[in-house]
């Protein structure tokens, strides 16, 4: 299949007018202008934009589905239903619940990899390394110091599909559980209590991504930079954002864009209950209520989101976020925090063709995956 007369972002995230052509799920042909015969199948995309399939590495559930619910059927149904938001690969996110509930979620996903709807590339593992004192809308009850040996049984039981783990460095008394699973998959900085010296530790020690910034962390402060400040005083860490206009002021958004626009991750975050309008749901061990696309605890705590990426694309081109930058955050750049950047998040040739087809309006008009 061949689209042509299309404005496509490319691989260095220009927007330009190019043809591309598709084969056996990859890009084998991308340039100006394509040749073609009348045995070809051509697509005419004037008036339309070409961006790469969204990548969204931190996702609970959607459709009435939750990760952690362990159920192959409610995970197929929101993988379809990510797909049709745009999203071509997921990492589905677990929380913090019992090992046991863990290693279930884990097999379940892994049985899932080949099914139809977005791909799950990996898995996120959120919780169960994390501290109570920014515990968000994780529970008590299963929250553990890290502990290197139980999450490489988890690793291993699973096939390895595990791509970002998520800690509270200051729980990692001795850094032993940053150093050795840095081997394995990215270490994430989440639901910390810790200061900017210790973030930057953890850094140094291997961890390489930031969950959720400025959510379930210190705020940046003048005086007490925090992990945020860690962050955005370094050149490599990456870096998530929700961004549905709920956790984080526009205004934030747009500084951390033009300070970081290269680590910086587009997350819907989203719980079970995106896609199903008001109402109540679990994530996790909590019962979660959504009213006005707002999802809280009972104490008002914030917990997990119902957006999705389509929905934030369309926020941050409207508070001015520039279309390319805010593409590359939902796209390469997740990909990158991955170790996925060969295969998915921008067009080129070789690379899955894994893209989305928008209209002036940035309503989707087709995915390809």
């Amino acid at each position: 299949m061949i689209l042509i007369n299309a404005k496509v972002v490319d691989g260095d995230f220009r927007l330009r007018k190019a043809d591309l052509e598709i084969e056996d799920g990859r890009i084998v042909r991308f340039a100006d202008t394509l040749s073609y015969t009348e045995r070809d199948l051509v697509v005419d995309c004037e008036g339309f934009t070409i961006v790469p399939g969204f990548v969204d590495i931190h996702v609970h559930g959607g459709a009435g589905a939750d990760t952690c619910d362990a159920d192959a059927e409610g995970l197929r149904n929101m993988a379809k239903f990510l797909l049709t938001k745009g999203v071509t690969s997921f990492c589905p996110t677990t929380m913090t619940v019992s090992n046991e509930d863990i290693a279930k979620t884990l097999a379940v996903v892994k049985e899932c990899m080949a099914d139809e709807g977005s791909n799950i590339v990996g898995v996120n593992m959120e919780g169960p390394f994390i501290s109570a004192k920014r515990k968000g809308a994780q529970g008590d009850e299963f929250i553990q110091a890290p502990d290197f040996e139980v999450f490489k049984k988890f690793y291993d039981d699973c096939g390895g599909i595990i791509k970002l783990v998520d800690i509270a460095p200051e729980c990692d008394e001795t850094g032993e559980f940053i150093e050795k699973a840095k081997a394995l998959c990215t270490v994430s900085l989440a639901h910390t209590a810790t200061d900017y010296d210790g973030a930057k530790a953890a850094f140094e020690k291997g961890a390489s991504h930031a969950t959720h910034l400025f959510n379930a962390m210190a705020g940046l402060s003048h005086r007490d930079p925090g992990v945020v400040g860690a962050v955005l005083d370094t050149d490599t860490v990456g870096a998530e954002l929700i961004c549905d206009g709920i956790h984080i002021h526009p205004a934030v958004v747009r500084h951390v864009f033009k300070t970081i626009p290269e680590r910086v991750c587009v997350i819907s975050d989203a719980m079970r209950l995106s896609g199903m309008g008001d109402g109540e749901g679990m994530l996790g061990v909590n019962l979660v209520t959504v009213k006005d696309g707002k999802a809280t605890l009972e104490d008002g705590t914030i917990a997990g989101s119902v957006t999705n990426m389509h929905d934030e694309l369309k926020n941050l081109v409207f508070w001015g976020i520039p279309f390319t930058d805010a593409i590359r955050a939902m796209t390469l750049n997740p990909a990158k925090e991955i170790r996925m950047e060969k295969e998915i998040g921008s067009l080129e040739v070789g690379k899955r063709a894994d893209l989305v087809v928008l209209d002036d309006n940035l309503e989707i008009v087709a995915v390809y995956h």
